[in-house]
């Protein structure tokens, strides 16, 4: 059984996916585009480009992790926004 995005955004806390490269990166696009995602603007995941680092959100869209996300992403924050911060790496994610 494959694991979902969808699965994710229904995690407790703030969701940023670590996407180490950019096939990783096409992929998550595509699963996510694939399983009703948007962007927060309504555009389809395949009609942009990923980052390395994405955050998925509970109402179905996903986003860019600005630099105070960054920052806590790579700092070991553990609370972001009020939220529990979960780094969750894409690759070790869908090979599980």
């Amino acid at each position: 059984m494959s694991k979902t995005i969808r699965e994710l955004s229904k995690m407790n806390g703030r969701v940023y996916v670590y996407l180490r490269t950019p096939e990783l990166r096409e992929r998550f696009l595509r699963q996510a585009e694939q399983e009703g995602f948007t962007f927060c603007d309504g555009a389809k995941p395949t009609a942009r480009l990923a980052a390395d680092v994405m955050a998925i959100n509970h109402d179905g869209t996903i986003n860019y992790v600005g630099t105070n996300g960054r920052i806590a992403f790579g700092s070991g924050a553990t609370q972001i926004g009020g939220e529990t911060l979960i780094r969750i790496n894409y690759e070790t994610y869908i090979l599980e």
